[in-house]
């Protein structure tokens, strides 16, 4: 009993104070003479906020530049496109590949840019080059279908999605380099109903020296070209073979040495492959930095340059200015942080640096890296001070992965945009 009484006691002094709320006829129960609280819950209308109508009237839209507005209203950091640079590095390369014969199928893992890829299209490209399937499926679907996928196409999951953008988009061109990749993908296409006559147009991936992907020369070569050719949904219609190892290597000459040897083992398999019966009528290669030396060379039939369009740091130090620095992220002094130098809002996520630092377009500063946000500019003693609020453009290092960094070109003539252009195919790695 006394055990109870001290549990009533607590709950009592517990309640107490809601006990003494007026109820409306409560009627009152006690346990061993204390008086235990009634509860009742009273809900109350809460009203809704009103809203007023000119609210929504007023707020403003979220930030849009638009054609027309100078690069000098556009917030930072912004990737910038000089067309009249553009123009010209386009008209370079085809005036100086065109008249070869050689097909031109740019690669656009460079621009990400349907807007793009129909631009060169419209000035004498053949279709164009991706390295990831993701790329294929965001180009096929803007109308650029005429694609090579340079990378190899592996796993289950990928090879079917490949076959379900292959049956749309019939035109696409593979790689394969073993022929354990080139069954699972003939497998796949039998196993998905395919007819007899079904086949997936189908390149060699041939290794060069590059020594990232394709079958060494020579009798690997011969071997793999048989074994594709007994595959009833893969027709072998000719060989890749990329020297990307020397598309930055300093000096004219030691880079045209290098090239035609690796053109060499290139077309030497082709033409083995040949005299083994296969039919082989395309023969791609080359890059921005190689593209003219592969082209003269007989046998080869197009070339895949890309970066030419906008260039970089570290190509204009290799083949020097046959091509312009057309694409520049614009930026912002943020802080001045001391004599001759200062922070602007240019970090790792708008400006890679596997290539190296990025440069300043104005001559005289040295960027530094501060985080993902921020990097510095430096110059010497009599150098132009610059103060907050300045704009600066800034010369990318590399230029396939800074762009992947962005969702928007803004193409500007003498500092008036003209053109917006998005990076579709951002993000697109798979």
């Amino acid at each position: 009993m006394e055990c109870s009484l001290k549990l009533h006691a607590c709950f009592f002094y517990s309640v107490r104070q809601l006990s003494s709320l007026p109820i409306p006829h409560q009627r009152r129960r006690t346990i061993h003479g204390f008086v235990l609280p009634q509860f009742s819950i009273a809900i109350r209308h809460q009203p809704r906020p009103q809203h007023h109508r000119s609210h929504f009237r007023t707020t403003k839209m979220p930030y849009a530049p638009k054609i027309g507005d100078h690069v000098d209203t556009l917030d930072t950091p912004s990737m910038i496109v000089d067309l009249d640079l553009m123009e010209t590095n386009i008209a370079t390369l085809m005036s100086r590949l065109l008249p070869t014969g050689l097909y031109i199928r740019p690669h656009l893992k460079t621009t990400k840019s349907a807007t793009l890829a129909q631009r060169l299209v419209a000035a004498g490209a053949k279709g164009g080059c991706v390295a990831k399937l993701s790329e294929a499926e965001v180009m096929c679907a803007k109308g650029i279908s005429d694609l090579l996928i340079t990378c190899e196409i592996i796993g289950a999951v990928k090879v079917a999605r490949l076959i379900e953008l292959w049956r749309s988009y019939p035109s696409i061109r593979i790689v394969v380099d073993s022929e354990e990749g080139a069954k699972g993908i003939n497998d796949a296409i039998a196993a998905s109903g395919a007819s007899q006559d079904d086949k997936i147009i189908t390149l060699l991936d041939l290794d060069v020296g590059l020594h990232r992907t394709g079958i060494q020369p020579g009798p690997p070569a011969l071997a793999l070209a048989k074994a594709i050719a007994e595959l009833p949904h893969l027709e072998l219609v000719g060989v890749q073979g990329y020297e990307g190892h020397l598309q930055h290597v300093h000096g004219f000459e030691e880079r045209k040495k290098a090239c035609l040897e690796s053109m060499a083992i290139l077309t030497s398999t082709a033409d083995a492959l040949r005299q083994a019966g296969h039919v082989i009528s395309v023969v791609t290669t080359g890059g921005t930095g190689t593209a003219e030396f592969c082209a003269s060379v007989p046998g080869v039939t197009e070339v895949q340059p890309g970066s030419f369009l906008f260039m970089d740091t570290d190509y204009r130090n290799a083949i020097g200015s046959t091509y312009s620095n057309s694409l520049t992220i614009l930026s912002t002094v943020l802080s001045v942080q001391g004599p001759r130098i200062v922070t602007i809002d240019a970090g790792l996520k708008s400006l890679t640096t596997d290539s190296g630092l990025a440069e300043c377009k104005e001559k005289g500063y040295k960027y530094g890296v501060l985080g993902d946000e921020h990097g510095s500019l430096e110059w010497e003693e009599g150098g132009k001070e610059l103060k907050v609020g300045d704009r600066v453009e800034m010369v990318p290092s590399h230029i396939d992965p800074t762009i992947n960094l962005h969702d928007v070109y803004y193409a500007h003539r003498k500092g008036v945009v003209e053109e917006i252009w998005s990076v579709d195919a951002r993000g697109k790695v798979q």
